[in-house]
């Protein structure tokens, strides 16, 4: 090795030393991203409690219109009109496989949410949940 490539592989080590915690991290978060979003096991057995009928579905509607919109799009495409600015594509409720889903997993990830989505637990009540719910089922079968 000559003397002139010994500075530098300090100043590799230097900086491998300072950055090497800030890119597993960037790592981890990366790997943690692409894991599926599971509700935990009890949650995801909850059952719903509101009958699908049309005043449910009419007031799953509503509260999708005002709420969900903006972002999953008005079919559920995940195409909504604030979706380019959310660094992700919004999931696409009306995929088949959300039909996959048990309606307590939907619950617990509409109750907690994940940036960017907010949780909607203080937000709506349970019931207005139920009802987003049993609508997000017809968006499953278009």
């Amino acid at each position: 090795m000559n003397t002139q490539s010994y500075p530098r592989l300090k100043l590799l080590g230097i900086l491998t030393a300072m950055l090497g915690p800030a890119l597993a991290a960037v790592s981890e978060e990366q790997s943690d991203a692409k894991q599926k979003w599971a509700a935990p096991p009890g949650e995801a057995r909850r059952q719903n409690p509101v009958a699908v009928n049309q005043s449910s579905l009419a007031a799953g509607e509503k509260i999708y219109a005002r709420r969900c919109v903006a972002c999953h799009g008005q079919k559920g495409n995940g195409d909504g009109p604030d979706a380019v600015d959310l660094g992700i594509h919004p999931a696409k409720l009306s995929d088949p496989g959300l039909r996959e889903e048990s309606d307590g997993e939907l619950f617990w990830k509409i109750t907690v949410g994940k940036k960017p989505m907010p949780g909607y637990g203080t937000r709506l009540s349970p019931t207005d949940r139920w009802n987003v719910i049993n609508y997000l089922r017809t968006l499953a079968r278009r």
